[in-house]
């Protein structure tokens, strides 16, 4: 493991040799249970997609606070939003194409609008679903919620970031969505590295420039660090979990302190974490910026891995960001 790797985060010790591949998803999976143990007001709909979600493991353990709802994602938000103002903490899950895609309106009015304490969590998101092609690979879901008010949005990096997200996640009083891969991803984490909703976290430290990503991206850049610190280039590398609401102030002194910001997340490259990340440098700290992400169109079907290659999602595609902005700083 690098010495540049920051030793407080306790980051698994093989990232750079075999690491193991588990699907965030079913972090969340386990997560939900753990939470349903903690607190019985926690319950969980479901759109006819209880094993793809990763939530048959609660219908099994707590049949009595799972409803499954059928193929209707607006009903979902709306029974979620009563629940939710009975005391329950309703967890609702479907593909992010559909929750929050289809049932943004309701998402909207009857959670975000009304300060349901409804979590939202959208699954199979992102290009790497693969082969089910562009109409299920949900690209826009950060920036459609990202701009709700009362919103928050959490995007975990692997398995036990996405288990630690969902136990914590029922504490808090206030809409919430997260969203998770299908596939299966390196686990760059460990039971005991810190997680805490609402603060980025520097899993690497660097001065020449700082990459700050979420999602499976997080592992794609240190790896990307890795590579470069072989030709003398020195790469910060911050996890930013929590899109919204975002940790200015590690932003902000990553910028003064390298000069030089790429984003990086398997997202459209509008509306985003770049965006998110643009916005604050833009207010506070102007810096050379360059973005990771799907270039305004849509994905296609594929081979996740393929899919994550061609569209430059990746180490290389990271790379190649550091490159271009290092010329420019």
């Amino acid at each position: 493991m690098s010495n540049s790797l920051n030793k407080k985060f306790h980051l698994a010790g093989n990232i750079f040799d075999s690491p193991d591949q588990v699907p965030a998803r079913n972090g969340y999976g386990e997560g939900v249970v753990q939470a349903g143990y903690a607190d019985e007001n926690v319950v969980v709909l479901c759109c006819d997609l209880t094993e793809s979600t990763r939530n048959a493991k609660f219908k099994e353990t707590f049949p009595e606070r799972f409803i499954e709802i059928g193929i209707a994602e607006q009903n979902m938000a709306g029974i979620a939003a009563g629940m939710a103002f009975s005391g329950k903490i309703p967890y609702i899950s479907s593909y992010a194409t559909f929750n929050p895609g289809r049932n943004w309106d309701q998402i909207r009015i009857s959670i975000c609008y009304s300060m349901a304490n409804v979590k939202i969590m959208g699954a199979h998101a992102g290009i790497s679903v693969g082969p089910d092609g562009a109409t299920h690979q949900a690209m826009e879901d950060i920036a459609i919620t990202r701009c709700l008010p009362n919103l928050k949005v959490i995007v975990p990096c692997d398995y036990w970031e996405t288990k630690k997200a969902a136990i914590a996640i029922a504490g808090i009083e206030s809409p919430v969505y997260m969203r998770f891969g299908r596939e299966k991803i390196p686990v760059i984490t460990t039971e005991k590295t810190p997680f805490q909703i609402g603060r980025a976290d520097t899993y690497r430290d660097g001065q020449d420039v700082t990459v700050i990503a979420c999602g499976s991206l997080v592992y794609e850049a240190l790896v990307a660090a890795e590579k470069l610190s072989g030709d003398g280039i020195d790469l910060r590398v911050i996890n930013c979990h929590t899109v919204k609401p975002i940790d200015e102030k590690s932003i902000i002194k990553a910028a003064k302190e390298t000069g030089a910001i790429v984003t990086a997340e398997e997202h459209q490259v509008h509306g985003g974490l770049g965006n998110a990340v643009a916005e604050v440098v833009a207010k506070n700290s102007p810096v050379p910026m360059e973005y990771v992400a799907m270039m305004d169109r849509f994905g296609e079907s594929g081979e996740p891995n393929e899919l994550m290659h061609k569209f430059g999602l990746d180490s290389k595609g990271i790379i190649k960001a550091v490159k271009k902005v290092l010329r420019r700083k």
